[in-house]
């Protein structure tokens, strides 16, 4: 929830059309604002403004209520009354521990076999989640998160959906929302042990990577709880790759923050909030690519750069050459399709690489054919044309390095064409591109033999007899 709207309790009544749970249902993602639906005690609840939509389960939203603005959460699938107990329960189990969370103002059936469940609105309030779902916050902002953590737990509460879009910044202090998912411990007490550890592991999977200060956090909230370093790494390590494996799956499918539209001919896969934007070159993105301010003109790949009104993008269509090559890509996921998948992990992993922002396939059925990659434009100046080969890398450009092959190296990853060329230095900071052959091992003698490919390519960029190679050659992973 994000909003700077002050709740007024002299707001007047909108008049809007009165809904039922199955209109909304058969509404999909897009309910038409403003709507009202009937409470059982004969009040009307109208919604002037939506904050996250399921479609067919539950729409949250901004509404009005006897003239008070306050937070409106509508269970309209299947299940709708289980869940609006689960809610009820969630909010009054946190309200009685003493916990920040929303104030409970009434919970209600709606007709079309739909229930309600209403809370006071928080404004200003902002979450915590990044609006990408995958740029990593400070670890400062989230101390307070971990806390709250450690204290519902030690009241005999878990969360089962723990993640930062869970969590409201209000007036200086941190709330826990979405009590359908808040479960008791059996007889309350407080949660301790590998189920305390795998909630922590949860929150903790792909957040900073300066973590001690988050667990510590916790402690303070949940003292009476041991945090073993190391059952505590090995669990957010596979927090993160499983949720990681999630995110990406997400990514090519229709859901909240990604908009795919699938023909017999054609698939793509936007984010949401650039779909307005970006429609003109979702519509017709070879005449982009080939009006576009041209970055390469390659048999293999064309890139240009496109100037919107407020930015500038760059859009890659991945060429079929020759029909030998067609042939073989048929089966096989394109190569846009790879780099807009490894786009997003590298941004998990807090690497730098360009925003990821539309993908583009032609496909007849099944099969793939020329595809298109819509990305950020990042105007920084390759990494060859950076260093001086006479000496060693500057401390800030040391850093850069170092953080980026040993964050690879850790996580398995390999690039595929590790020229110098493809990374890219802006503001203190290096963004890797061309990801189409970049790829995560599942096995280590996999990546090792990659890896090597990797670092031989990288410290070709330089004769083996001058200073940068030999520290290159001294401080890369092995």
């Amino acid at each position: 929830m994000n909003s700077t709207d002050e709740p007024s309790k002299n707001r007047e009544q909108i008049t809007a059309p009165l809904h039922t749970a199955r209109s909304l249902f058969l509404a999909g993602r897009t309910p038409p604002l403003p709507f009202s639906v009937k409470l059982a005690n004969g009040q009307t609840a109208t919604m002037t403004r939506l904050l996250r939509v399921l479609p067919g389960k539950r729409i949250t939203g901004q509404g009005i209520l006897e003239k008070t603005t306050v937070l409106v959460k509508l269970f309209i699938g299947s299940g709708s009354a289980r869940h609006s107990r689960r809610e009820f329960a969630g909010i009054t189990a946190l309200h009685k521990a003493k916990l920040p969370t929303p104030r409970l103002i009434t919970s209600s059936p709606i007709a079309g076999n739909g229930h309600a469940i209403i809370t006071e609105f928080l404004s200003p309030s902002e979450t915590l989640e990044s609006p990408n779902d995958f740029i990593l916050q400070d670890a400062p902002r989230l101390i307070p998160v971990f806390q709250l953590l450690g204290r519902l737990h030690a009241a005999g509460l878990q969360h089962n959906d723990l993640h930062l879009g869970n969590f409201l910044h209000h007036n200086g202090n941190v709330f826990m929302i979405d009590g359908d998912t808040i479960r008791p411990t059996p007889r309350e007490k407080p949660l301790m042990g590998r189920k305390a550890l795998l909630n922590l592991a949860t929150l903790l999977a792909n957040q900073p990577k300066e973590q001690a200060p988050l667990i510590e956090a916790y402690r303070r909230g949940n003292p009476t709880c041991d945090v073993p370093q190391d059952l505590i790494q090995k669990m957010v390590q596979k927090k993160c790759a499983r949720e990681t494996n999630r995110f990406l799956r997400k990514s090519v499918r229709d859901c909240t923050q990604f908009t795919v539209a699938r023909t017999t001919h054609r698939y793509s896969c936007v984010l949401r909030t650039q779909k307005e934007e970006l429609a003109v070159l979702l519509a017709d993105p070879d005449t982009a690519t080939e009006t576009g301010h041209r970055l390469k003109d390659g048999d293999s790949s064309t890139v240009s750069r496109i100037d919107l009104p407020d930015r500038s993008v760059v859009i890659k269509r991945y060429n079929l050459p020759t029909q030998r090559y067609a042939f073989s890509r048929l089966w096989r996921p394109s190569r846009a399709w790879n780099s807009w998948k490894e786009g997003l992990r590298l941004q998990r992993l807090g690497i730098q690489t360009p925003h990821p922002l539309a993908l583009i396939e032609k496909r007849f059925g099944p099969l793939r054919r020329t595809a298109w990659i819509i990305n950020e434009f990042c105007p920084g100046i390759p990494l060859l044309d950076t260093l001086n080969p006479d000496q060693a890398p500057s401390p800030e450009e040391a850093s850069a390095i170092l953080h980026l092959f040993n964050t690879l190296h850790d996580e398995q990853v390999s690039h595929g064409d590790f020229k110098a060329t493809n990374l890219l230095w802006q503001a203190g900071q290096l963004s890797v591109i061309d990801l189409d052959a970049m790829k995560r091992h599942r096995f280590q003698w996999t990546h090792r033999r990659a890896w090597k490919k990797d670092r031989a390519r990288f410290l070709r960029n330089w004769p083996k007899d001058v200073p940068l190679y030999q520290w290159l050659d001294t401080h890369l992973p092995k």
